[in-house]
């Protein structure tokens, strides 16, 4: 191996271990021209660690652009030599695999339309197996942890040691404000099952527009993710492929610059001593929530027997609608929001209505 090949093993290295950790580019390599200006600007910012742009584009519909495929992958390879920084493409069979490794890709990501695909996620797998090139892996577009955690596995099972998570939010029905909904919740149960896996948030794909993408990182790093990827590109109004959630590398580094970043934890024996009896305070209420709980199933079980004497279906519409609509009054004044109200409130009438099942069906 050559010399400057272990230095760009380095700096790869460097930057994976990076927090927090940029990636930036176009969502499509377009014209050399393009990629290489894009990749200066960006680097000319101080902000972004690593280079991305897209070279296979998986699309809804035939007739999209759909990337402009292996030729430009040279166009990333010149971006790299003339910034130094690492570059990123995105793969979805085992040719993509073979034709970014021959030309110098420093990190392989999988994207979400290929996650939600067992048979994708393991022919791009197979093509790993013997490479020494780090991951990142998309969440699948639909809502599906085991997906998620199953490509995991298989790139993990290929014999590949450094895998990363990107969060780019999931399809859901009725979604109007984000292009993706974020569904965090989803994205804090992987890095819990994953504690030591590096996860990153992508702004663009959750947002689809550009006026909300910094809440939406903000928001992540809030949440102790590792780091961002962000599509920038240098006429954004004229990109042939996701115009409205590109921005400028200039905005990109002010937007960066506007951003308070988070640690994780602090050196303060008085933090830690105030955190802590908080914390105690959480502790007793969740349990006192738990037996609240536990007694209100008890009740719920009592219903149930009284609806199977009179022979009374357990499910009763305009009950509920009352329990719901007294529910959202009570938790407006206690500073509640209405939709935490509707799940948490309809995660306990399922469980009740288990409980009740469970006694009619004794």
């Amino acid at each position: 191996m050559q010399a400057t090949e272990v230095s760009m093993k380095e700096v790869t290295q460097a930057v994976w271990n990076k927090r927090p950790l940029v990636i930036s580019g176009p969502c499509s390599a377009e014209t050399e021209e393009q990629v290489v200006e894009t990749a200066v600007r960006l680097h000319k910012t101080g902000k972004v660690d690593m280079l991305r742009a897209g070279i296979w584009k998986p699309r809804t519909r035939p007739g999209s652009f759909e990337g402009v495929g292996t030729k430009g992958l040279p166009w990333m390879q010149k971006a790299k030599q003339l910034t130094g920084l690492p570059i990123t493409v995105e793969v979805a069979t085992g040719k993509q695999v073979e034709d970014a490794l021959h030309f110098g890709v420093d990190v392989l990501w999988i994207g979400a339309r290929t996650t939600v695909n067992p048979f994708s996620v393991q022919e791009v797998a197979d093509a790993l197996r013997g490479v020494d090139v780090p991951v990142l892996i998309k969440n699948p577009i639909n809502p599906d942890l085991e997906l998620w955690i199953g490509a995991v596995e298989r790139v993990a099972k290929a014999g590949i040691k450094q895998i990363g998570l990107i969060h780019r939010g999931f399809s859901s029905y009725g979604n109007s404000e984000y292009r993706n909904a974020p569904m965090w919740h989803l994205a804090i149960e992987m890095k819990r099952r994953n504690p030591g896996m590096m996860l990153i948030n992508d702004p663009s794909h959750i947002c689809g527009r550009r006026d909300i993408l910094q809440e939406v990182a903000q928001e992540a790093i809030d949440l102790d993710y590792d780091g961002l990827i962000i599509e920038s590109h240098i006429t954004p109004d004229q990109a042939w492929s996701d115009a409205k959630q590109q921005i400028t590398p200039e905005a990109l580094g002010d937007m960066l610059s506007a951003i308070s970043w988070r640690k994780e934890d602090v050196a303060s024996e008085e933090y830690h001593a105030a955190m802590e009896k908080m914390r105690q305070q959480i502790n007793h209420l969740d349990d006192e929530l738990l037996q609240i709980l536990s007694q209100r199933m008890k009740v719920s079980e009592k219903i149930g027997r009284y609806k199977k004497d009179n022979n009374i279906t357990i499910l009763q519409t305009n009950r509920w609608n009352a329990v719901l609509e007294r529910a959202y009054i009570k938790g407006e004044k206690l500073g509640l929001s209405k939709e935490f109200i509707t799940k948490y409130f309809d995660a306990i009438h399922m469980e009740s209505i288990a409980h009740q099942n469970k006694i009619m069906n004794d």
